[in-house]
C-alpha cells in the first residue's frame, strides 16, 4: 500500500534545496510516495502552511533552515520563529531543523524552544544521514545528528545548572557584545548582569574578570 508523505522545505539556497530532494527521492522506501514543496523564505513557508490547513491537508513533515531572511512583516526573524509558528498551526507534522550554527546556545534553545522530531548540523550532514534522518523521524523520532548529541551529552553530564538568561550572556558575550550593552539585549538591568556575570564566574572558578576566560572555561563545558 502507497504511504503519501507531504513535505515542505524551507531553505533561501536552492542548491541545496535540490540536494536534500534528490537525495529523499532517491532514497525513499518503494511504498513511499513523496509530495515535496518548497518555500525559499519564512513568508513563502507560512502561506503554504496555511494552505495545506485551509485544505485539510497538513504536512507530514517539515524540513527548516535557521537562517532565513525575515518575514516582509518583521515578525519572523528566522526559521526558529517559522518552526514555533509551525507547531501552533501544524500539531501533528514533524519538523526536522537544519542549520550551520552549532554553538551550545543555539542548540539547546532550539531544542527547548521547538523541541524538533530531527535536528541536524548542516556542516555534518552526508546525503546517507538526511535519508537515516528522514526515515527516523517518520517511524522513530527524534533523530539528532552527532554533534547535537554531543552537546546535548556534555550539557547533561556537567553538573553546572545553568539558567536562560546566563546562557544568554555567555551567549552574547561570545558574540562580541560589550557588558554595557547586554541590558538593551536582555530587558534586565545593568547591575542585574553584572550579579550574574559575577554568579557566572562563581560556577566556573573564574577569578580574572576577563570574559575572554569566563567563556573559554564556558566553551570546555559545553555552554557557548
Amino acid at each position: 500500500m502507497t504511504e503519501k508523505i507531504k513535505i515542505l522545505m524551507i531553505d533561501d539556497h536552492p542548491m541545496i534545496i535540490e540536494g536534500y530532494q534528490n537525495t529523499l527521492l532517491f532514497s525513499k522506501k518503494e511504498h513511499q510516495e513523496l509530495e515535496i514543496d518548497i518555500a525559499n523564505n519564512c513568508d513563502e513557508a507560512v502561506k503554504y502552511m496555511d494552505k495545506s490547513i485551509e485544505k485539510e491537508a497538513p504536512y507530514d513533515v517539515l524540513f527548516v533552515d535557521i537562517s532565513l531572511p525575515p518575514s516582509e512583516d518583521g515578525s519572523m526573524s528566522s526559521g526558529e520563529d517559522l518552526a514555533e509558528y509551525a507547531r501552533k498551526i501544524l500539531r501533528k507534522t514533524k519538523i526536522i531543523i537544519l542549520t550551520m550554527f552549532n554553538e551550545s546556545f543555539r542548540i539547546h534553545n532550539i531544542i527547548k524552544t521547538i523541541d524538533p522530531e530531527g535536528f541536524l548540523i548542516k556542516s555534518d550532514l552526508t546525503s546517507s544521514e538526511l535519508a537515516s534522518a528522514f526515515q527516523a523521524v517518520l517511524n522513530n523520532p527524534p533523530f539528532y545528528s552527532g554533534t547535537v548529541n554531543s552537546h546535548i551529552r556534555k550539557t547533561i553530564t556537567s553538573d553546572i545548572v545553568i539558567d536562560d538568561k546566563n546562557r544568554k550572556i555567555l551567549h552574547l558575550l561570545s558574540q562580541g557584545v560589550k557588558t554595557k550593552n547586554l541590558a538593551s539585549h536582555l530587558d534586565i538591568s545593568l547591575s542585574a548582569i553584572e550579579k550574574r556575570k559575577k554568579h557566572l564566574r562563581d560556577i566556573f572558578e573564574v577569578y580574572d574578570g576577563q570574559d575572554e576566560t569566563l567563556l573559554n572555561e564556558a566553551r570546555k563545558k559545553g555552554f557557548v
